[in-house]
């Protein structure tokens, strides 16, 4: 629309609003003929002139938001975004300003940039929430309470009923505006140094417990494997499926796979899982097993 240096907030605010001094502001008859000519034709002189003539305005509003502590350039910059959206918006015949018109579009891009930035944690997700947001301040300065971490009983109920909200969303509200934040580098004490930072123990296994657990795992899984190669065919088939496996089948189903009765693969299912217990408590077999992995991984 209008050139990128109308829209960008630079480093040297000063030199930025002596800039649009350039631009004067515009009667009803002169506005509603620029407007006409962007509507119409998208001329883009007509739009130059309309977003300068308006920026004072955007200067005006934004710094109703440096309370917040955001940089007023970045401020600014978001508030001729709202602008240029009403501009492009903006319909001449209906007979308004474009200030008036403006000034909701101005007013609302910014909000959204501060409650984007503001914090971390996502804020203002209702309007409740939004009107809670960028009204509490001032409440609080009403009632005298601006400098007060805490607010009473009294004053949580006022504010509530003057923005139509609960009780628990102005705590919550205000805890998040107004509590005061910790660096976890500072010194529990002034006699010890000691971080709080040095507090936060990680309840997890270590890596190397974690090294050790995964190394054990893999010895007794290669124990295993290597135990079940003394068994048959149809031992070693039915205890891993009725004894090693998240959903064992039934009886019924290996008793057909094997074609014998149920209770038949009942009492191999009894023997296999012994023979495997008698190799696994033989400490001269298990040694032997053990040599035997050894030998081969080398």
């Amino acid at each position: 629309m209008a050139s990128t240096s109308l829209f960008v907030a630079d480093e040297n605010l000063g030199r930025f609003l002596k800039d649009i001094r350039q631009y004067s502001i515009l009667d009803k008859e002169t506005e509603q003929r620029l407007a006409r000519a962007w509507q119409k034709n998208r001329c883009q002189k007509a739009a130059d002139q309309l977003v300068g003539s308006h920026l004072r305005l955007v200067i005006k509003v934004a710094k109703g938001f440096r309370g917040y502590g955001l940089p007023l350039p970045d401020l600014i910059a978001e508030g001729n975004i709202g602008l240029m959206q009403a501009i492009h918006r903006f319909e001449p015949e209906r007979g308004f300003r474009l200030s008036t018109y403006a000034l909701w579009w101005i007013r609302a891009t910014i909000q959204e940039y501060v409650l984007r930035t503001w914090s971390l944690v996502k804020l203002g997700t209702t309007t409740a929430h939004k009107k809670l947001f960028f009204n509490l301040r001032r409440l609080k300065n009403q009632l005298q309470a601006i400098e007060n971490d805490n607010l009473t009983v009294e004053q949580i109920d006022f504010i509530a009923t003057q923005l139509k909200v609960s009780e628990k969303d102005v705590v919550s509200m205000n805890q998040r505006l107004f509590g005061r934040d910790q660096s976890l580098n500072v010194t529990i004490s002034g006699e010890d140094e000691t971080e709080w930072l040095d507090w936060l123990v990680d309840e997890g296994d270590t890596q190397e417990d974690i090294l050790i657990e995964a190394d054990q795992l893999q010895h007794r899984s290669e124990l295993m494997n290597e135990c079940l190669t003394h068994l048959n065919q149809r031992e070693r088939h039915i205890l891993v499926n009725r004894r090693l496996t998240e959903k064992p089948p039934t009886l019924d189903k290996l008793s057909k796979h094997h074609g014998i009765s149920r209770e038949r693969v009942r009492q191999i299912e009894m023997q296999a899982f012994e023979k495997l217990q008698h190799i696994m408590k033989d400490p001269d077999r298990l040694q032997e097993l053990a040599n035997k992995q050894v030998t081969l991984a080398a």
